[in-house]
């Protein structure tokens, strides 16, 4: 991670990012040709927010907060400094520059700030399995800025730690990260930042009758775990917990009916409903948001040996609804059903759960956003998350959730089945969910967010970390 100083001083031989909005402001840093080539580049192109000039022994940047005059939209203008903050990594990353110093020329405080979160969430890394060919990154960048404070550069370091996290737990392979071993590094993160947290193991799980969990574990030779995580400062503003419910399916090859073609290369990626959770953990302790939190984590892989799951049999779960189990490949509602019912207990303010669920999610709306669903306690707490997700760039896009969408998982044999047919997947996976809650309760359905094939500004190739970022703007929203 790369550690933001603040500076007062701009040391001579510094490569500089002039962080601006006013070309007129740039004249005491560029030298007079330099200053006329950038008035020339934009009088030919006014919408250019990025120039680079070489001297002999740094180099010098100049980034426009945003040239656009059709640009009025708040959220779009900080996602552009994000993206700008990204491209600016990669410029040092690949002219392997050994000192940086961003100046806040005009001042633009909310701007740099974001500028200065894309360019930490678009260093990140996952070389722990190379033995050459690892990028070097510089240690540390100086912010040169009357307006921003240290502590806002500490919260903005400690959120991407957090984003972080979740991409690592996502990124690390199947084979070095069971259920067992989630639970553990969870715990090694609960010790380092300052939450709780609780394991129960397979003997526990049964005693409790988790049957949704136990059966997607039958095909397994590895234990499944289920994760009670806790923040709760002596101070909070919540009389009742906020609840998160991740899903945890360390690997998913569709249990026997195993998936086909390319469709299982990265199902690693089925816990970062789970790792979401974790990276929030560590960001709200580590900054000591004062609100009562939960994280509740399932987790198990799910494959199609020993004693596995077989379509057409009928499970008990934790709530006691039966459930026709027609397809092993729908398993993740199996595990979140049994962490939903569980959360009743806490009579909690609000619960959301956050999945990769649905193949039928990624199809609608791809890599941009995540498909969200409610039910109808909960309409103001949604709204205020949907503000939160489009300041964040991480956006939510709300599906129907009609009534008419239960008959769809209504089985002749047992209460419900586990999937609806081949029309409104998503949905009819949400509405699958709702059957056990009772209280206030958001879906969130992160399938096409959660891991990419090809880099995407700071979201970067692999796991994107996606639903911390989110999770932390929602309840700091909830102090301010």
């Amino acid at each position: 991670m790369i550690k933001l100083i603040k500076t007062s001083n701009i040391e001579k031989n510094e490569s500089l990012v002039l962080f601006v909005k006013n070309k007129q402001s740039l004249k005491e840093y560029l030298q007079q040709e330099e200053y006329e080539c950038l008035k020339t580049e934009l009088e030919k192109d006014a919408e250019k927010d990025f120039f680079a000039f070489k001297r002999c022994s740094k180099s010098i940047f100049v980034q426009f907060t945003s040239n656009s005059k059709k640009d009025k939209d708040e959220n779009k203008t900080i996602e552009k400094c994000r993206k700008g903050g990204d491209s600016i990594i990669q410029i040092i990353k690949n002219d392997k520059l050994s000192n940086v110093t961003i100046v806040d020329v005009d001042l633009n405080k909310k701007e740099l700030l974001s500028y200065l979160e894309g360019l930490l969430l678009g260093s990140y890394q996952f070389v722990k399995y190379k033995t050459e060919d690892k990028t070097e990154v510089l240690s540390e960048i100086k912010i040169f800025s009357k307006l921003i404070i240290e502590s806002e550069l500490e919260e903005i370091e400690i959120i991407s730690s957090g984003n972080f996290i979740a991409r690592d737990l996502v990124n690390e392979p199947a084979n070095q990260l069971n259920a067992v071993k989630l639970s553990e590094t969870i715990k090694l993160i609960g010790t380092e930042s300052g939450f709780e947290v609780e394991t129960f193991y397979k003997s526990k799980i049964e005693s409790l009758k988790m049957g949704g969990i136990l059966a997607v574990n039958k095909g397994s030779v590895d234990e499944p775990t289920f994760n009670i995580l806790e923040w709760k400062p002596e101070k909070s503003i919540n009389k009742n917990a906020y609840i998160l419910v991740g899903k945890g399916i360390t690997f998913d090859t569709g249990g026997l009916n195993l998936k086909t073609g390319s469709y299982m290369d990265n199902m690693k990626t089925d816990m970062a409903g789970a790792a979401a959770v974790v990276g929030l953990f560590y960001v709200i302790s580590k900054l000591k948001l004062p609100i009562h939190v939960i994280g509740l984590i399932p987790a198990t892989d799910n494959r199609p040996g020993d004693n596995a799951l077989v379509p057409g049999d009928v499970i008990t779960m934790f709530n006691n609804k039966t459930v026709e189990v027609l397809n092993t490949d729908a398993e993740g509602r199996l595990i979140l059903a049994d962490a939903l019912s569980y959360a009743i207990k806490y009579s909690p303010e609000l619960v959301i759960d956050i999945a990769t669920l649905t193949g039928s999610a990624a199809a609608a709306i791809g890599k941009f956003g995540m498909v969200g669903m409610h039910n109808e306690s909960s309409e103001k707490e949604f709204q205020h998350l949907q503000k939160a997700s489009g300041l964040v760039h991480e956006r939510i896009a709300q599906f129907p959730f009609w009534d008419d969408y239960a008959d769809l998982i209504k089985s002749d044999i047992a209460d419900l089945k586990n999937i609806g047919g081949r029309e409104a997947g998503a949905i009819t996976a949400g509405k699958f969910l709702e059957k056990f809650t009772d209280y206030k309760w958001i879906h969130l359905d992160i399938a096409g967010l959660a891991f990419l094939d090809a880099k995407d500004s700071y979201r970067c190739k692999g796991a994107t970390g996606v639903g911390v970022r989110l999770f932390y703007e929602f309840f700091k929203s909830k102090i301010n």
